[in-house]
């Protein structure tokens, strides 16, 4: 069966937050994304510590389909150095594991 992951992003807008949750849906690497915010991060970023409203974005999504997710995540993010993490999901509702196989093409 395939691995569910959760894929999260940051971004700076809004905007560019609904943005990149709708390429991904729209291109079938994602079942489903969320958007948070705002939220506050603080990072280092070119020598300083920097500290920046920001957009949650969490994606759910399966392994086999990464690295399109990722490209498709970059393509349309505005940041030189985009947060793009996956974590396994190891455990949920089998249902809504389901749908996000269904969702996301596969058929296991």
């Amino acid at each position: 069966m395939d691995q569910i992951i959760q894929v999260m992003t940051t971004t700076d807008s809004e905007e560019t937050a609904a943005w990149i949750t709708r390429v991904v849906v729209e291109q079938r690497v994602a079942a489903c994304a969320q958007v948070i915010g705002p939220i506050t991060s603080t990072y280092w970023w070119e020598g300083k510590i920097e500290t920046a409203k920001e957009w949650l974005c969490l994606i759910k999504s399966r392994q086999e389909l990464y690295p399109q997710l990722e490209a498709a995540i970059r393509e349309a993010h505005s940041y030189d150095v985009p947060e793009i993490l996956a974590v396994p999901v190891t455990d949920g509702n089998p249902m809504y594991l389901t749908w996000i196989r269904e969702e996301t093409g596969s058929k296991s």
